[in-house]
């Protein structure tokens, strides 16, 4: 059977949950310096490629796009700001990225 679009909206956020809980355990283990560590390692690179992210300001929404495969990266609540952006916006957004 397969499950509603409510239940899997459930299920995933239950499981979202779950996962945020344990990386929130790890987070705490870890020592300050360590954080810091991480932190700068990481600042600014692509999550899937490793390279440097180039940050772009449109529409007080900063987006970060990948130096090297292009991916597109937003940061946290900046989803929910595309969102409320019309579809000729969004259009225009995405535009700047095409090539």
């Amino acid at each position: 059977m397969k499950p509603s679009e409510r239940e899997a909206e459930y299920i995933a956020r239950m499981e979202f949950d779950k996962k945020k809980k344990l990386e929130e355990e790890k987070h705490k283990k870890l020592k300050t310096d360590e954080k810091k560590k991480l932190k700068e390692l990481h600042y600014m690179r692509c999550p899937k490629c490793g390279m440097e992210l180039i940050e772009i300001d449109y529409k007080s929404i900063k987006v970060d796009k990948c130096s090297e495969c292009e991916g597109i990266w937003l940061d946290a609540g900046e989803l929910d700001s595309v969102a409320k952006l019309e579809k000729s916006g969004i259009d225009k957004l995405f535009g700047v990225f095409k090539k």
